[in-house]
């Protein structure tokens, strides 16, 4: 069987290539694609979705292009499972990729004496045998590009030049820089042979050279040298992830603006890293303009989890990045579709970072790959408002603990949307929460008792959904101690 899972992915990409003359008068007709994906940013760190602290008028502008989803999610609350989502189309749970990937030598699941289970093993590379999204794109003619954070990988064997991209800047195992000024290295300045002294991914910086300024350049100059032809741009800044650390003019402005905001939103240096975010996001728009490629390049604009509760409030949803409440995993997403989305469109349909995926196949008229992106439907029926998605529900499923330290941790569960409703299943204990997102955004009412048949309902899809996907599953932990006075 191990020796059949490379001629399906070249079967797979075959599709590709039977189904599209990749003649040179073609290719320059399809539409350029950049993903600009940011780091750990809320649901309400953009001034277009409620913030009247951060200011991202970019951003914005991008908002005013194209379409605004209100009810986007990420595919998991952590970073490493969302990314292998969006390069696969595939839920982190079918990938076995569930939690945030760590430095290699540095993976725990045997739960201790703290947890009553064991964390369900997971995936540390992102497997060579996924078809990505690069991949695809990369047939139908596409030349591509990775620069920022990748992180769906603890080996260099897997770095995105492995993983269908041309072009490798700044992407390693890593999942945030030591800091975020030249040398970047920070923590991660250690004794030789330290498996964290790696962080010498852009080496020829200048003191002083902020990180996402960096990349931003880095940007440019990969669209400038790729202007006559179609490339696909994936932009994944570390920002705004930790170290909390912005440019001393733009943090300064925002020390001094008044913090009567509330609800958590005053964070000047914080703000002042996503105000630099979105001067990157406005500096590759004007490059567009300037290059005449406006009119021709897709923008994908999100984020890849949820704000971190230490730094940001995800209000008015409950919960931050860790967790699965709705603000750990609802984000941002705006799409501008030069020519079919008109200006200013707001969509209220549940959509997944897995939908990226065979969205952009779908927008550029290469065939789609079910057998690959499995877990994603093209968003094209939305984008043109000419239809509905055909799926029943959202799912996601962490058979993982995320540690007591964080700000929100997090204990073994599944999770489905369905509709209004939403469902939150504990595999430690099958407790059961229930929510009508429509009536309770803030999911303060659980109405598992008060609505037990619809709550079994929705347990009985997530069931039989785990079963078809083949996830993990947490086990007993051996070595657990129950605390005294525990009510279970």
């Amino acid at each position: 069987m191990e020796n059949q899972r490379p001629l399906t992915k070249l079967a797979l990409l075959l599709v590709i290539l039977c189904s599209f003359n990749v003649g040179t008068a073609q290719m320059l007709q399809k539409p350029n694609i950049i993903v600009f994906l940011v780091d750990d940013l809320g649901y309400s760190d953009v001034s277009c979705y409620g913030s009247d602290y951060y200011e991202t008028p970019h951003i914005d502008q991008l908002a005013e292009l194209g379409m605004r989803f209100t009810n986007a999610y990420a595919s998991s609350a952590l970073c490493s499972p969302t990314r292998a989502s969006l390069l696969t189309g595939k839920n982190p749970g079918r990938l076995h990729i569930t939690h945030a990937i760590p430095i290699k030598g540095y993976k725990r699941i045997d739960g201790g004496k703290g947890t009553r289970l064991k964390d369900a093993d997971y995936v540390m590379n992102l497997p060579l045998e996924e078809v990505t999204i690069a991949e695809a794109l990369k047939t139908g003619g596409y030349t591509t590009a990775s620069i920022g954070k990748w992180h769906v990988c603890d080996d260099s064997a897997y770095y995105p030049k492995y993983q269908g991209f041309d072009i490798n800047i700044g992407g390693n195992h890593h999942g945030h820089t030591g800091e975020h000024f030249y040398p970047y290295h920070g923590r991660w300045r250690m004794a030789e042979g330290h498996p964290w002294v790696e962080w010498n991914t852009l080496p020829d910086g200048e003191q002083g050279e902020y990180l996402t300024d960096r990349l931003t350049a880095e940007a440019i100059e990969f669209i400038e040298s790729n202007n006559d032809k179609p490339f696909f741009l994936y932009l994944s800044h570390y920002a705004v992830h930790t170290p909390i650390q912005a440019k001393k003019d733009i943090q300064s402005r925002y020390e001094q603006k008044a913090p009567d905001t509330l609800k958590g939103h005053v964070k000047p240096a914080y703000a002042a890293m996503i105000e630099s975010v979105d001067a990157s996001m406005g500096a590759i728009m004007e490059k567009l303009e300037s290059s005449r490629l406006a009119e021709n390049t897709i923008i994908i604009f999100t984020s890849d989890n949820g704000g971190y509760g230490k730094q940001t409030s995800n209000y008015p949803f409950r919960g931050n990045k860790g967790n699965f409440y709705e603000g750990g995993i609802r984000v941002p997403l705006i799409i501008h579709w030069p020519g079919v989305t008109d200006r200013k469109l707001i969509s209220e349909t549940p959509v997944i970072t897995a939908d990226l995926y065979p969205s952009l196949l779908d927008m550029v008229g290469l065939p789609l790959m079910p057998d690959q992106h499995q877990d994603g439907v093209s968003l094209v029926p939305v984008l043109k408002q000419k239809g509905v998605l055909q799926r029943d529900a959202l799912y996601w499923h962490f058979p993982n603990y995320v540690g007591t330290g964080h700000p929100n941790p997090s204990a073994p569960l599944s999770v489905i949307r369905y509709q209004d409703w939403k469902l939150i299943e504990s595999l430690e204990d099958g407790a059961l929460e229930l929510y009508n997102l429509k009536a309770d955004q803030e999911e303060s009412h659980n109405l598992a008792q008060s609505n037990i048949k619809l709550a079994k309902s929705l347990q009985q899809m997530l069931e039989r959904w785990r079963s078809q996907t083949g996830v993990q599953l947490p086990v007993i932990n051996p070595a657990y101690q129950k605390i005294k006075n525990e009510p279970w």
